[in-house]
């Protein structure tokens, strides 16, 4: 894999992370994965993840493993999400990925993906549950 898209100075990946994430609205904070685990899922999730996403791909920022050292990840302000911090993890729950993943989080570097359906969503949050 090119360097460019390796995983670099990962000490820096603060576990947990302390910040504030724009609250989705609450009828999305209760929402569970509708989808259920299974291999196949978490593999299509992994490929939105590392190379389908648009417009950039989620490797570039959270890193290649999901641990926010990417590498414009580390360049964020705030950096990028740590995935592999369950302290941080378990304190978001499946409607607020889905929330922001499908809108954004405005003054941040985390973009909208209105493009991606709800299914594939879906896949992509059971892909990044793993990754703790």
């Amino acid at each position: 894999m090119p360097p460019a898209f390796a995983d670099h100075e990962p000490e820096k990946a603060q576990c947990p992370q302390k910040r504030q994430t724009l609250k989705a609205p609450g009828d999305f904070l209760s929402l569970v994965n509708p989808l259920p685990v299974t291999a196949k899922r978490i593999a299509k999730g992994e490929s939105i993840y590392q190379t389908q996403s648009a417009p950039l791909q989620c490797r570039h920022c959270h890193g290649e493993k999901g641990n926010g050292v990417g590498h414009m990840g580390l360049e964020a302000n705030p950096p990028a999400r740590n995935f592999t911090c369950s302290a941080t993890m378990e304190t978001i729950s499946d409607g607020q990925m889905f929330w922001v993943i499908r809108n954004g989080v405005p003054g941040t570097a985390m973009p909208a993906y209105p493009d991606l359906a709800d299914w594939q969503i879906w896949v992509l949050i059971h892909y990044i549950r793993t990754s703790q």
